[in-house]
């Protein structure tokens, strides 16, 4: 075995554990592929040298690798008028499969990437290795920049963000009544019962993308209007697990018209993140 051979026979040890960084990082599952890809070249190019550690190395090239990516994106996705709906993970089987349980551990729902999108890149960064994967303050701090104490007060101005975002209820199989119950209300549009299976403060995020329509409601009576409003499309899902949680894709013709993500917390449902970019959809092979 060359030293190459080698080199990669180390690097797809770590391969599943380097794609949940960069996922949580960036939000997007092409462009994790593409940090991951990033660290292997960066590794085959320089070799192992000096490092004692290769998981820890690799971790933090991957992680400098998503902080550029992310200082290069132009615009602020955060912004209410243009809602921004990370790519989902999406399992049609009633439990989500090994590989993307791996991919979701520490339970990455859509509603917790919608919160990160909100952090500053360094803050993100901070926050994903140290509180996610456990990587000190101290390995942290070179990569941003900043010394370990600056470092140690991003993350801790990131978690705060972070504790915001909904905790979906850990009983999947009461997440799918609520969901299927909100299907059914939306299809007959039944907006009483929307109502009732909505949480007051409820918000729902729909990504279009560049060239479809784009929304952002908030409050369970303008939410119940606008899931009554798309019978028709709801006469189209399927039942699915997105990012761990009860959700529903809308296919016609084989073709996916959305995602929906459904954060179900206390018995009602928190938030609806909707991913609808045909563009995005696309490259998910969902069949």
């Amino acid at each position: 075995m060359d030293e190459r051979e080698f080199l990669a026979e180390r690097f797809e040890e770590h391969r599943t554990h380097l794609r949940a960084v960069a996922y949580r990082m960036l939000g997007s599952l092409s462009e994790a592929e593409d940090a991951v890809q990033e660290a292997w070249l960066r590794l085959s190019r320089n070799g192992v040298g000096e490092v004692e550690n290769l998981g820890g190395w690799l971790t933090t090239v991957v992680g400098r690798v998503c902080l550029n990516m992310l200082r290069s994106r132009v615009r602020r996705r955060e912004e209410p008028l243009n809602p921004y709906v990370p790519d989902p993970v999406v399992d049609f089987a009633e439990r989500t499969s090994p590989e993307h349980e791996a991919l979701l551990a520490d339970s990455v729902g859509l509603a917790l990437l919608v919160v990160l999108e909100t952090l500053a890149p360094a803050e993100r960064l901070a926050f994903v290795l140290h509180d996610m994967f456990s990587v000190p303050f101290d390995e942290i701090a070179p990569v941003i920049g900043r010394t370990p104490a600056a470092t140690r007060q991003l993350a801790s101005r990131a978690r705060r963000r972070v504790q915001g975002a909904p905790a979906p209820d850990t009983d999947l199989t009461r997440q799918r009544e609520v969901v299927d119950a909100f299907i059914t209300a939306s299809r007959g549009g039944d907006l009483e019962a929307l109502v009732e299976l909505l949480d007051p403060d409820v918000v729902l995020r729909g990504d279009g993308g560049a060239t479809g329509p784009s929304t952002f409601l908030r409050g369970a009576q303008a939410v119940a209007q606008g899931a009554s409003a798309f019978g028709r499309l709801v006469a189209h899902t399927h039942p699915a697990i997105v990012n761990g949680v009860a959700g529903a894709v809308a296919m016609l013709d084989g073709r996916p018209l959305s995602v929906a993500a459904f954060t179900v917390a206390r018995g009602k449902i928190v938030a609806l993140d909707i991913l609808a970019d045909p563009e995005r959809l696309a490259r998910l092979g969902l069949r």
